[in-house]
């Protein structure tokens, strides 16, 4: 029942009688009160370094502001008491009589102890809310869309350390090879490797990222234009980076496995004082691969520092400086429409002289203040320098005659992004109807040089192909790279300036509208500085619309439909394979339409459920005969079905996965390459996966996870074919004392013959053999 003292308050009246969904996990209870706060819209009073290191249950539901408050407070030895300014969180010991909520009462209350449990079995694999879909903290069941949650603790049991990895369990979402030199995913279909977002904010370079200092990995599926701005086609993934917060940690990680696999990693916070913590994390590896002659080179290193001038304002600071040397591997070639029948270790064309390096250097902020009157302020701004070279030596052609032809080319990449966000976020009732309104501006540049070489066999002014046997498919002869006219000299310069406001609408307690549109003004400033020297300037004006409806019988359960609308302008990596015409500059179109069920079986457990059409025009494809180049497919048409399951089914047995059935064709095309009617390439009409892990005792406990897709083509014009295959993985953890942990990870268990990835025709990757990983842990 709601406290009277609350009730006669004039001030916070309406906001503390109204009933509101609150998402809080446990853990901290100063960023629980925080969290709390805003989702409230009330001011929460209190001495942070008094509240320092104490816990909270958490909180999940929908309450009034006493009931939710007294929930967050039990254990801790505090009590709230309401004041003008808003609730003051003071001790709970008594003095005399004892005020309980800003009342009086003659009753004697005996305070107990707070008392700390801590156990050693698996976290938790089901995320409640997310700040991305929305920007604002928004539970994922109140989220008119497809979204799946790579949690910290996911990626700690399975030792998850890239992009790839963390979506093997993601239905829907698929792997691409990326030419072994980038990130690339297919998201319903569609490939991408530019729609990669960190905290929010653009972080697009073709490279492959490391999860050393990433809490977890947000998988949106579908478009995303109001939210994302460019991108955000068939989906977008966003990586939550570790901060600095009053939660001390100090971590280090040893692994050690198959194929010379040494990797290390360290995650170190401090505690200043109650205003300012610091926390730095630390990665550092040297391995080799089941492929001969492939290695891959990695450090990197990532402080954080959060300020908390008041209760009101939080400033974090950011940097990141990373670096990745590694083998650029193209896998293999085709033979009669198939992957060639070849030892799964065999390169083909020249590993030494095939690698790739990524340097990247960054700089983040944020600033979130909340107002006296209800208002939060939230700004980021990213500033990130990128550059990246790469060189392979690969096969460009099936296998004819016992004999395959090999390409090479180098390409050198510079960028230099500029981004700034600012959201105002705004909770409001109108009569019976809640809004909670935002509104944001984004401003941005991105300045890219690219230069591309060809490479040219024995000199020869004509060799730019050179065959060799299957037999012996490694060159060691020369090779010089030179830039030709119709290769890639370019510098181009993209700003940014976007527009978007949302209202997430409460109509009824069981009716819910989510509605929004955002506008980019979308400028190019092209150059080539070979050949004809050609300058093309484009401006593109862009609406993305977004509308949802959530319906829910029952507090668990909601049943959704929702449209969206993204354009993906060319910009970037998407100017290097193509003829640059004003033609070939025309922004990408998604539409997608989505119905869809999410149901929160238990609190920590959600069984989710999406069908979906998503189109796609003016689409850039890869020519399946020639990986350097791409063309313009006028049209293409993904429809299809997802399951989705994660969390705890018992106190012991966590599970996370799903199933996806997908369909695509290209609807219209100008290429003679791909017909209309053709299947999309990278994409298995069914896909299957399932993580689970069991605790046989808080000390010990294995895991075992499974992986099916089933046949796919390797591009559009569907001549070559990539097998089905099943994969099953296995876990076992020990917690030896309190400080030590330990694990051993196996990947293909049963050594099945795959193929896990490929760019085109003649670009395969095989899959790994059996692979045993060995990780320490060791808190200090």
């Amino acid at each position: 029942m709601l406290n009277p003292a609350i009730a006669e308050s004039s001030g916070n009246q309406q906001t503390a009688v109204t009933e509101r969904v609150y998402s809080i996990p446990a853990g901290s209870l100063l960023d629980a009160l925080e969290k709390f706060s805003l989702q409230a819209g009330v001011d929460l009073i209190y001495n942070s370094g008094l509240l320092e290191g104490l816990k909270t249950r958490g909180l999940d539901g929908r309450y009034d502001v006493a009931s939710g408050l007294n929930l967050l407070l039990i254990g801790t030895g505090y009590r709230f008491v309401q004041q003008p300014g808003g609730f003051e969180i003071v001790s709970a010991q008594p003095s005399g009589d004892l005020e309980i909520s800003g009342s009086k009462t003659d009753e004697k209350v005996t305070v107990l102890p707070t008392i700390q449990i801590s156990a050693s079995n698996a976290g938790s694999y089901a995320a409640t809310s997310s700040v991305t879909a929305t920007k604002t903290n928004t539970l994922l069941r109140d989220v008119p869309q497809s979204i799946t949650v790579v949690t910290d603790e996911l990626i700690k049991d399975q030792a998850i350390q890239s992009l790839g990895d963390a979506v093997r369990y993601v239905p829907g979402v698929g792997v691409s090879q990326g030419e072994g030199n980038r990130d690339a995913l297919i998201f319903r279909g569609n490939r991408s490797t530019g729609d990669f977002f960190v905290d929010g904010v653009r972080d697009d370079v073709a490279f492959f990222r490391d999860l050393y200092n990433i809490e977890r990995v947000e998988v949106l599926k579908g478009a995303n234009g109001m939210i994302f701005g460019r991108g955000g086609s068939g989906g977008v993934v966003n990586r939550v980076t570790k901060q600095a917060n009053w939660n001390p940690v100090r971590e280090f990680s040893f692994q050690g496995g198959s194929f010379n696999r040494k990797r290390m990693t360290g995650d170190f916070g401090h505690v200043f004082n109650d205003k300012v913590a610091f926390r730095v994390n630390g990665l550092f590896e040297d391995s080799d691969s089941f492929r001969d002659d492939v290695v891959m080179r990695r450090r990197g290193v990532s402080p954080t520092v959060t300020i908390k001038p008041t209760n009101r304002t939080k400033v974090v600071l950011n940097m990141e400086r990373f670096h990745d040397d590694r083998t650029a591997d193209r896998g293999i070639p085709s033979f009669t429409g198939r992957p060639l029948d070849v030892k799964r270790s065999q390169f083909f064309g020249d590993p030494h002289r095939s690698h790739a390096d990524a340097e990247v250097l960054s700089f983040n902020s944020l600033i979130e203040h909340h107002f006296d009157f209800g208002v939060t302020l939230r700004n980021r701004t990213n500033y990130a320098q990128y550059d990246k070279f790469y060189q392979n030596i690969f096969a460009n052609s099936p296998v004819f005659a016992d004999r395959v032809s090999l390409g090479a080319y180098n390409d050198t990449t510079d960028r230099e992004n500029v981004f700034n966000q600012t959201d105002i976020l705004y909770s409001v009732d109108t009569g019976p109807i809640s809004h909670t309104l935002l509104a944001g501006v984004e401003i941005g540049q991105q300045i890219t040089s690219n230069v591309r070489q060809t490479g040219f066999f024995n000199n020869d002014p004509r060799g730019t192909s050179f065959r060799v046997p299957v037999s012996n498919p490694v060159t060691n002869v020369p090779i010089a790279f030179v830039t030709q006219d119709t290769d890639a000299d370019n510098r181009s310069v993209v700003d940014i300036t976007s527009l978007y406001i949302q209202d997430q609408i409460e109509l009824l307690p069981q009716l819910q509208a989510i509605a929004g549109v955002r506008y980019d003004l979308f400028e190019v400033d092209f150059r080539k500085r070979n050949g004809d020297a050609a300058q093309i300037n484009t401006t593109d004006h862009l609406i993305s619309p977004r509308f949802g409806l959530i319906f829910k019988p029952i507090e668990p359960l909601s049943i959704y439909a929702s449209y969206s609308q993204a354009f993906v302008p060319r910009a970037g990596e998407q100017l290097t394979g193509i003829i640059v015409t004003r033609a070939t500059l025309k922004p990408e179109k998604f539409t997608t339409y989505e119905a869809g069920i999410k149901w929160d079986i238990y609190p920590d457990l959600a069984l989710t459920g999406a069908v979906f059409r998503l189109d796609r025009t003016n689409v850039i494809t890869v020519d399946p005969n020639d990986s350097t180049r791409t063309f313009l497919a006028k049209g293409q048409r993904t429809e299809g079905v997802e399951i989705g399951l994660s969390g705890r089914i018992t106190q012991s047995l966590s599970v996370m996965g799903g199933y996806a059935y997908q369909e695509g064709e290209l609807t219209s095309t100008q290429s003679a390459d791909a017909q209309k009617g053709a299947t999309i390439g990278e994409l298995p009409r069914n896909t299957f996966s399932m993580w689970s892990r069991y605790d046989f005792t808080p000390r010990i406990g294995a895991a075992f996870g499974v992986i099916y897709r089933s046949s796919m083509f390797a591009a559009v014009d569907n001549t070559v074919r990539i097998p089905d295959f099943t994969r099953v993985d296995a876990a076992l953890f020990a917690q030896f004392t309190r400080q030590v942990r330990g694990q051993i990870n196996i990947e293909n268990i049963f050594d099945t013959h795959y193929f896990a990835s490929v760019h085109n025709n003649n670009n395969i990757s095989p899959g790994s053999p059996i692979a045993v990983r060995a990780t320490l842990v060791a808190n200090f």
